[in-house]
């Protein structure tokens, strides 16, 4: 069962008063709403086909870069929110200021957002949200709400080796990797590794292409409900202009290879 505070903070999250975290190069910092909506950046911003709401937002928002001190291209990100779901990001789309740019969305005390469901709080108290997002293609997985901090952390493969296919796996394998890192990371575990605490893990006890028929777990990828209908699931599907046929393919590639190279971290 979860906090008092927390369960409070999740369903009312304007009730308390906002902090995100940074652990960045330059340190660990905190930030309150009041201190980001008076960033000198901070401006109003429209997000067409938003990805929580399905339709055009309106924010208050600061361009993420401007709060990345510090921080390379090069370098990995990981948003952590308040549900437990941790996006990993490479730092690279971030820091862009056209094309796709990210943005945080600041919830305002006096300009609730809506609730993303019945029984459900809002996206807030931070949100982001990315303006042209198909222009680097960037996934509905690269949009975590209810965030509660950033942080800079060592490339995935080297925090977590529980994670990587062996060295002669295929190129479909290696590709099902990245993929993996960019769409199923931020929900689920595999091999006990990992930092979310929002999904099952997908190697342990068992792999689902061991227990799914053929073409099922793909099936249940690009729509969750059509194989089990549950209305407090929380996975969404994957579109065909999300994950690609081809893409998804792979990511399955992957999937039945660790089924192979299972390992409990620990264990």
């Amino acid at each position: 069962m979860r906090p008092l505070l927390l369960t409070l903070l999740l369903l009312c999250p304007t009730a308390f008063a906002a902090t995100l975290t940074l652990e960045l190069p330059d340190g660990k910092h905190s930030l309150t709403s009041e201190q980001l909506l008076a960033e000198p950046q901070a401006q109003d911003i429209e997000i067409p086909a938003d990805v929580s709401y399905n339709r055009t937002m309106h924010y208050r928002a600061v361009p993420l870069a401007a709060l990345l001190k510090g921080v390379k291209p090069g370098d990995h990100l990981q948003a952590v929110a308040l549900d437990g779901f941790a996006a990993e990001l490479p730092a690279a789309p971030l820091l862009e200021s056209k094309g796709s740019r990210a943005w945080l969305a600041i919830e305002e005390a006096d300009k609730p957002w809506p609730r993303l469901g019945d029984g459900k709080p809002s996206a807030g108290p931070f949100y982001l949200v990315w303006s042209d997002p198909k222009a680097a293609g960037i996934g509905p997985e690269q949009w975590p709400f209810q965030v509660a901090s950033f942080r800079l952390l060592k490339p995935l493969a080297e925090r977590f080796p529980a994670f990587v296919p062996a060295r002669n796996a295929p190129k479909s394998v290696q590709d099902g990797f990245a993929q993996f890192q960019k769409n199923c990371l931020a929900c689920h575990r595999l091999n006990g590794a990992g930092d979310s605490q929002f999904g099952p893990d997908l190697n342990l006890p068992h792999n689902p292409t061991e227990y799914f028929a053929a073409g099922y777990l793909k099936q249940y990828i690009r729509d969750p409900q059509s194989l089990r209908h549950w209305p407090e699931a929380r996975m969404k599907g994957f579109a065909a202009e999300v994950i690609s046929d081809k893409e998804l393919d792979e990511i399955v590639a992957y999937l039945k290879h660790m089924a192979g190279r299972k390992v409990k971290v620990g264990g």
